[in-house]
């Protein structure tokens, strides 16, 4: 049966074959007989630039390799075919240079400085004493106030400052995190469309907009447009959308071990005093046994221990808590001299220990995380942080076995059982978001919250009003942050996204080879032919809806760099208003609402919330198709089409 991703490249192969020769080489044919100001012909710079978008959208899908690896060979290849592309060796390299490219990189600095103040985390303890446990109350106030917020700064940082938040607000209220984490993505997608700062897409659009047709963004230019899309989201979410969005983990019982099915997957177990294994480290016995086999604790004299075991030494009368299955613990024990205890299964207040420190937790591998794409052996995870592993929780799906060989992407959950000191070491990596014990309020100065709300505010005034530009304007708040100790300087490398950079560094350069060849023209009359029977509010429609989908596919930025050319292409041929058609895929962009692929907010809490992946399908088509007619019907109010 075909996978999602094989389903996804026929529709996009279909979709692109259609776009591109249903009538393009008939076109080409017939070119002698056409005026040059007739349809744009089908010629080999098209060919050419067109096999390399297919070619793009089919590796974001198949990430045979990294995103970012995948977006920086772009530029080599436009210029190894520049006779078809057009690209010249400056052109190839401006992305890297650009000021959407600058502007986003800061903000991700900006943003770091608001979360390391605390301002994010203390409007977050509030929303307990507002909502209780009472769902919809809860849902409204992460879904409000979310969104407030990622008007202000980038969207990917507020998300992972709430996590930790709303997975302790469903623990301690025994509610479903799944109820609360769609809602929270999505307003966070919203909340980023009220102003230019919100999401790096709205940046690259802006830039986007100023080449094609010298019209960039202003900071509010679309805020009253924003306002609505998060107005009728918010709407949405805590009405049809809370009752379409599922609840898959269940905290009415506080137990992790039961949460993550560990019932079968971890034992307890007696050394007898005829074991031929006494006297043996424990390294010694298990390097030649089944490698899905690991001792997570042992306990002596009622004194537990944890990693690193390999060099304890077995004796009578040790307790080993074991994780493998039980046909394969039982395989093992057998010739050992070693016993299963009565009462064998383990509970998480059996594996920890407040008086030592030790304590079970929920660890979730972060956006932009050093370990995407890693296993847990190759980023030698277990001895690097002192952590025994049990579980690993990817989206509804829990995995016991073959750990070390699991391959982490972010949103991936890991249930480890940690020491004191190692739990202070996560919850200090930024590669990681830790749901357990999030720091208190207290633990904040309202100085540094009013420090980084004022460079923020200084930051957009300046950039607001033309006083210099964004890009200037960002990298000074940047400074800024360094300079007030609300960022380490060591720090501004870890908060920037480098995937996002190197993704717009590459994308850029093959925004210009689809405008220079031609190839926007061409698509956008194609896609003019297939939809020359609706009115232009129909076709602004349906380019909002092809974008939001394409967007769930790939990524928002790279949405935006390959429909803005396309949109404005069409709406010259049709005589309408490019700057609409702009709006709308910005506004689509931010709009991936039906996997959890497509957009950063959405992978992130795809493990936490324990989701299947036809969730995002469920909860989000309703609220597409609602706001594919609410957003183009507000742009032709508010710009005419």
């Amino acid at each position: 049966m075909l996978g999602y991703k094989e389903k996804t490249f026929i529709l996009l192969f279909l979709v692109f074959a259609v776009v591109f020769f249903n009538g393009g080489l008939v076109e080409a044919a017939d070119s002698s007989a056409q005026s040059s100001l007739e349809a744009p012909v089908f010629n080999s710079q098209v060919a050419v630039v067109s096999f390399l978008i297919v070619l793009v959208l089919i590796l974001f899908i198949w990430e045979p390799l990294p995103v970012g690896i995948i977006a920086i060979s772009i530029p080599v290849i436009l210029i190894t075919l520049k006779n078809w592309t057009e690209v010249t060796a400056e052109q190839a390299l401006s992305g890297f240079s650009n000021n959407a490219t600058i502007t986003v990189m800061a903000m991700f600095v900006i943003s770091r400085g608001i979360q390391n103040s605390g301002a994010v985390q203390i409007l977050g303890s509030k929303i307990e004493g507002f909502a209780g446990d009472n769902k919809k109350k809860q849902v409204g106030a992460i879904a409000g106030l979310t969104g407030v917020i990622a008007s202000a700064i980038n969207n990917t940082p507020v998300v992972a400052a709430f996590i930790p938040m709303v997975t302790n607000l469903a623990r301690r209220t025994k509610v479903s995190p799944s109820k609360l984490l769609i809602p929270l993505s999505y307003s966070a997608m919203l909340g980023g469309t009220i102003t230019l700062f919100g999401t790096s897409t709205n940046i690259l659009a802006s830039e986007v907009s100023a080449k094609l047709i010298n019209h960039p963004f202003g900071v509010f230019e679309f805020t009253k447009l924003g306002i609505i899309a998060f107005l009728v989201g918010f709407l949405y979410l805590i009405t049809i959308g809370y009752y379409l969005t599922p609840e898959h983990i269940s905290y009415g019982d506080k137990d992790l071990m039961k949460g993550y099915e560990m019932d079968e997957f971890l034992t307890e177990v007696e050394i007898k005093k005829d074991s031929p294994l006494l006297g043996e480290s424990i390294g010694e016995v298990f390097k030649e046994i089944e490698p899905d086999l690991d001792i997570i604790q042992m306990t002596r004299e009622n004194e537990q221990f944890m990693e690193p075991l390999n060099v304890k030494t077995i004796r009578a009368g040790d307790h080993l808590v074991i994780r493998a299955t039980r046909e394969t613990l039982l395989d093992f024990i057998k010739t050992k001299g070693i016993e299963l205890l009565p009462d064998s299964q383990i509970s998480q207040s059996q594996l920890e220990d407040s008086v030592q420190g030790q304590k079970v937790i929920e660890l979730i591998v972060s956006d932009n995380s050093f370990v995407e794409g890693k296993t847990i052996k190759d980023v030698n995870f277990l001895e690097r942080y002192n952590a025994s592993l049990l579980a690993v929780r990817h989206g509804e799906r829990i995995r016991h076995n073959d750990l070390k060989d699991f391959t982490l992407r972010a949103g991936d959950v890991l249930l480890l059982l940690v020491s004191k000191s190692t739990f202070g070491r996560l919850e200090n990596n930024k590669n990681f978001i830790v749901e357990e014990n999030i720091s208190e309020t207290a633990d904040y100065d309202t100085a540094d919250i009013g420090l980084g709300i004022g460079i923020i505010g200084i930051v957009i005034a300046l950039a607001s009003l033309n006083i210099i530009s964004i890009s200037i304007a960002t990298l000074g708040g940047v400074v800024a942050m360094v300079a007030v100790n609300l960022v380490d300087p060591r720090e501004i490398y870890e908060a920037i996204n480098w995937e996002i950079f190197f993704l717009l560094a590459g994308l850029i350069p093959l925004g210009v080879a689809i405008e220079q060849t031609g190839t926007a023209k061409f698509i956008a009359h194609q896609l003019l032919k297939a939809t020359d029977i609706f009115p232009p509010l129909i076709i602004l429609s349906l380019f909002y809806l092809f974008t939001a989908v394409l967007t769930s596919v790939i990524s928002n930025n790279a949405s935006v760099v390959l429909m803005i050319p396309v949109a404005v292409g069409a709406a010259q041929q049709m005589g309408a208003n490019p700057f609409a058609f702009i709006l709308a895929i910005t506004f689509a962009s931010s709009s991936a609402f039906l996997s959890p692929i497509g957009y950063q907010t959405n992978l992130m809490i795809y493990g936490p919330g324990g989701y299947k992946f036809k969730d995002f399908i469920v909860v989000g088509t309703p609220l597409l198709i609602l706001l594919s007619i609410i957003i183009p019907f507000f742009i032709s109010v508010f710009w005419g089409i």
